[in-house]
């Protein structure tokens, strides 16, 4: 884990985040704290890195969810090198991908 992102105020960020129930106030809680660019930048993120475990190319990966090659590049370093957590909420999700 990068030391730099751990602080008190990326914790009490992420007990923010696990106190959450539903859907619902998900929506509720990200439209306060994100633009409407960020929270789309982080869906096409895991959009992007649910192709690439389904073996999508990148020319693939660009057209259906618009990111650069560079996101993607970048998402593929962080399912190849990072810290496993794509994996792990894969394992506990139905990710699908067409």
């Amino acid at each position: 884990m990068n030391k730099k992102i751990r602080t008190d105020a990326v914790d009490r960020l992420f007990e923010a985040v696990l106190s959450l129930e539903n859907k619902e106030e998900c929506y509720s809680f990200f439209e306060d704290l994100c633009t409407v660019n960020e929270l789309l930048s982080l869906s096409q993120r895991y959009e992007v890195a649910t192709m690439l475990s389904a073996k999508k190319t990148y020319l693939e990966i660009a057209e259906k969810t618009g990111a650069s090659t560079a996101t993607i590049s970048r998402v593929n370093r962080s399912l190849n090198y990072g810290n496993d957590g794509y994996e792990l909420i894969f394992s506990r999700t139905h990710h699908v991908t067409e």
